[in-house]
């Protein structure tokens, strides 16, 4: 099971055997797994909701910026090596990116309240937008997750991923692409394929999940699929207020 996701990086699911008549209170299921994705989700929006007010109000100071940041990256890569402790780790996440997704919005709010109000708002409903698309496509199967789809989304992902280290390092060297982070039609159009891929990466979860449910894997697994589908929301998000950041630009 091929998957751009680093949750679902793995074949995550395999050697779960399906216990037929086994009760359903004991192996994963789609309904579990929303379930707990809806709960992360408020989860995340209720430590966003706090730094939010903290930031328009004192500000939030540098400490609290890096340690939910950094601290969401440590407690993913545990998650993601250890998926039994997904029913602790996986909420633990959702609050540490909601504070730091908080912060990082309300500054960029407050950025272009002028030019652009309302930035984050619109950010956070054009991602719930795409989700709700992306999930009635994958539902009635407009757009069947195939292996020729997975494996052109998977290189696409890897590719994009490789180039944002090769940008990061060169920038350390002082070689800059404005081209592709400025808010030209390029830059716009780059985001626009950025957002897009983000897009096509929940097909590719949702499909994971179903499978986990086949496979009959164990009750935890459900904190699982909820934590790799958080995560791929998150990237389409920051992705989404990236592309509006540079269309406020362009109002210049």
């Amino acid at each position: 099971m091929a998957t751009s996701n680093p949750a679902f990086s793995q074949d995550m699911f395999a050697g779960f055997e399906q216990v037929y008549g086994a009760p359903r209170s004991l192996t994963m299921t789609v309904q579990g797994t929303v379930g707990k994705t809806f709960l992360m989700l408020a989860i995340l929006s209720a430590t966003a909701a706090w730094s939010w007010n903290a930031m328009s109000a004192d500000g939030i100071g540098a400490g609290v910026l890096a340690i939910s940041g950094i601290g969401g990256f440590v407690v993913a890569m545990v998650t993601i090596f250890r998926p039994t402790a997904a029913p602790w780790t996986a909420p633990l996440y959702a609050a540490l990116e909601g504070v730091f997704l908080g912060a990082i919005s309300q500054a960029i709010e407050l950025r272009y309240h002028e030019r652009y109000p309302g930035i984050a708002l619109q950010a956070v409903s054009l991602t719930c937008g795409v989700m709700m698309v992306m999930l009635f496509v994958y539902a009635t199967r407009l757009i069947r997750v195939t292996d020729k789809l997975r494996m052109g989304i998977v290189v696409a992902t890897g590719a994009l991923a490789l180039f944002y280290v090769v940008t990061m390092l060169a920038s350390m060297f002082g070689f800059q692409m404005p081209m592709v982070y400025s808010s030209s039609p390029i830059g716009i159009g780059f985001s626009l394929f950025v957002v897009g891929l983000a897009a096509f990466n929940l097909l590719l979860d949702f499909d994971s999940i179903e499978q986990g449910q086949a496979a009959g894997a164990p009750k935890y697994m459900e904190w699982y699929g909820a934590f790799g589908l958080m995560v791929t929301l998150i990237w389409l998000y920051l992705e989404i207020l990236r592309l509006l950041q540079k269309l406020a630009n362009q109002r210049d």
